[in-house]
């Protein structure tokens, strides 16, 4: 269990620091990776979260 929160709290820090980048100073082909990296870990994300809703606390703190 300890591994799975630590992989959920990775995940987490890495979407706070891409919502925090400033994007318009980025050229559009870095803010489209930008984006897309950040769908693509918020899909991960949701795949990683316990069927039963049940962790789902670990992800949103912090």
């Amino acid at each position: 269990m300890e591994q799975e929160f630590k992989q959920g709290y990775r995940m987490h820090r890495v979407l706070s620091n891409l919502s925090r980048l400033d994007v318009d100073r980025l050229d559009d082909a870095d803010r489209e990776r930008v984006e897309t990296a950040r769908d693509l870990l918020e899909e991960v994300s949701l795949l990683t979260q316990p069927g039963d809703g049940a962790g789902a606390d670990a992800h949103a703190d912090s």
